[in-house]
């Protein structure tokens, strides 16, 4: 849903500072080692896609080595960065292990002359099974976790047995909570019990992989604490740094409905907000809901007239949706680290309901436009809409300019990268 154009730049002070400290002949060589890199992917990739962009902006070396696809070139390359695709697998269902099964590209000459030309290696996804090739040859790793791998196979925090999140303190994912989560997937049984398999046999163990790393950066400190919370060994490793903007500018208000960009996935809360809706007493409200592949075909979600749904909206079109409600709803029942729908609102400057879950509370310190509920609470969820729906449109404009003011201060890609790239010294 973001573009290029959207990206965020860094202030050219911090850009003159970083090219004047060092020579561009000294200048980092990072290698980025992504199994998937934007526009392909989701908020983790974009993220990864931003720090490429803005530190070849500052005058470091970035090369990325990502999956292939069928109208991918195999090299592209702009300023100080490039971006060199293989063909590592065809399908995305099993991205965890795709890399980790392709032990030929690990020892090609390719890659052993790449990981030679890095001063760092950075593995911002699933690629685990890199890093003790890069401690051979002698390279630093820095580990990016956006979601909880590391004590979670399925990466989510949520316990499919039970229904509900799992307690932090609880012990590994129970093969059970894992073939439930690979069923509602859609998959069929042998891929169901193949991926169980995998997720309880190997995925339980990548943190060993993890803990091989030199330092590893969380995105809230919400998820930190859940991640050294359950694993002691990596508390000295973490650090959190907030992921990088794209630049959003605020959108005018020219009608009244709310919005959802979650697409049908019961993680992202859809079922949550198909209750809530049949519950809002204002009877006038609509709820556009975008992200869905097939807009037209069946979805379980009544009353239907109150639904709009969109597709997978860019550029323009979402320029639009974006116009058309006054607040965005983000009601998901996993403990999502920090997702960029929150950043998207605020920076739109809308009004925001969402799951008090997750880095959510963290990202809306402040914000007095953000109405915070409890997870897969429908009731308390139609209230809120309702009490929102109610607001004179001139209050929901100051609410939403006041969310996006406060959280422009709180969060900065000028401070973001700094701290990412102190990090990245430390290293080597």
């Amino acid at each position: 849903m973001f573009t290029e154009k959207s990206l965020l730049p860094l202030k050219k002070s911090l850009i003159r500072h970083l090219l004047l400290t060092e020579s561009s002949d000294s200048k980092m060589n990072i290698l980025f080692m992504s199994e998937l890199f934007h526009p392909h992917g989701g908020g983790a990739e974009l993220a990864t896609y931003l720090y490429a962009k803005l530190l070849s902006e500052a005058g470091f070396n970035i090369k990325v080595i990502t999956n292939k696809f069928v109208a991918d070139s195999e090299i592209s390359k702009n300023q100080n960065w490039s971006i060199h695709r293989l063909n590592l697998f065809r399908a995305t269902r099993s991205l965890k292990y795709s890399t980790l099964q392709r032990v030929d590209v690990l020892l090609s000459s390719f890659m052993r002359k790449t990981m030679r030309w890095a001063d760092l290696v950075y593995i911002p996804r699933f690629w685990f099974s890199a890093i003790p090739l890069a401690r051979a040859i002698g390279k630093p790793v820095l580990v990016h976790i956006h979601d909880y791998i590391p004590v979670c196979p399925i990466a989510v925090l949520r316990n499919f047995s039970s229904g509900s999140m799992c307690n932090p303190s609880s012990q590994r994912c129970s093969p059970k909570c894992i073939y439930i989560h690979e069923r509602e997937q859609g998959k069929s049984k042998r891929e169901v019990l193949s991926s169980t398999l995998m997720n309880s046999l190997v995925g339980r163990n990548l943190s060993r992989l993890i803990e091989l790393s030199d330092s590893v950066i969380c995105v809230s400190n919400a998820q930190a604490a859940v991640i050294t919370g359950k694993l002691p060994a990596l508390r000295r490793k973490i650090q959190v740094v907030y992921n990088p903007l794209p630049y959003l500018s605020q959108t005018e208000i020219i009608s009244d409905d709310f919005g959802y960009i979650g697409g049908p996935g019961r993680l992202k809360g859809f079922h949550t907000l198909c209750l809530a809706i049949d519950r809002v007493k204002n009877k006038r409200i609509k709820v556009r809901a975008a992200g869905f592949g097939n807009p037209s075909g069946h979805i379980d979600c009544e009353p239907k007239h109150r639904l709009v749904l969109h597709e997978r909206l860019t550029g323009q079109p979402f320029e639009e949706f974006w116009k058309q409600i006054r607040a965005l709803i983000v009601p998901s029942i996993c403990c999502e680290p920090l997702p960029y729908a929150v950043a998207e609102a605020m920076l739109r400057g809308r009004i925001l309901i969402a799951s008090d879950v997750g880095g959510i509370p963290e990202q809306t310190v402040g914000c007095k436009g953000a109405f915070l509920v409890k997870p897969q609470d429908y009731d308390q969820l139609a209230e809120t809409v309702d009490f929102v729906s109610n607001m004179e449109r001139e209050k929901v404009i100051d609410l939403g300019l006041g969310n996006r003011e406060v959280f422009i201060q709180r969060f900065n890609n000028e401070s973001i990268v700094k701290s990412f790239i102190d990090i990245c010294e430390r290293l080597i």
